[in-house]
């Protein structure tokens, strides 16, 4: 048996995840409050856009609200390749940060007012767990269907046949079609700049 060590250090028992610079400058300088979700949903599409442009991450991007208020809590963006992060998607990075900036565990915790989770198309599957688990009582899509994979090439994996259902029996509502077209719009732009995209295994089985 060989003694060789791992090649690797154990002592690196930590990581950290961020938005990028144009992503912070921008959340400093936006509206406190966004009334409607065609409000939220278009920052949230702009982000998303801003991403891929600034070769910073792909092109999804998530936003945290008060459901009722409109009150932005922050808007994550993809930042797998960045980070060499697998799990660093928009939603996972919006949730997070919400959680860390308001000091919780539960987006959903008694004191709390509602949240609600914004996001141009419907999570992977990946992030469905990622929103069962948050406490969001709300979450607002851009769309769902195959239009995402068949335009970017991504690989969103096999979101449970009635997720719908899913969210609702755990309290979360669901709005859709929001701003669909503009989503749309935004991950064409992505495919026509032939931006690297990142699959598990690349397809390879």
């Amino acid at each position: 048996m060989s003694n060789t060590k791992n090649a690797y250090s154990r002592t690196n028992t930590s990581f950290t995840l961020d938005l990028p610079d144009w992503a912070i400058e921008e959340l400093n300088v936006l509206p406190t409050h966004f009334e409607t979700v065609e409000a939220r949903m278009a920052a949230v599409i702009e982000f998303s856009r801003r991403n891929f442009q600034s070769n910073t991450g792909g092109p999804f991007a998530a936003g945290i609200f008060e459901r009722d208020s409109g009150r932005l809590v922050v808007i994550g963006v993809n930042r797998v390749m960045p980070f060499l992060c697998s799990s660093a998607h928009a939603e996972v990075m919006a949730i997070s940060l919400a959680q860390k900036l308001l000091g919780v565990y539960d987006l959903g915790a008694p004191e709390l007012p509602s949240h609600q989770l914004v996001v141009n198309w419907r999570p992977c599957a990946m992030c469905f767990g990622a929103v069962l688990w948050s406490g969001v009582r709300s979450l607002v899509i851009a769309g769902e269907g195959p239009e995402l994979e068949e335009i970017t090439g991504f690989d969103e994996g096999p979101v449970h046949p009635d997720w719908r259902a899913e969210l609702s029996r755990r309290g979360i509502e669901v709005v859709e079609d929001v701003l669909r077209t503009e989503a749309l719009e935004a991950y064409r732009e992505f495919a026509a700049s032939q931006s690297f995209v990142y699959n598990a295994r690349l397809g390879v089985d």
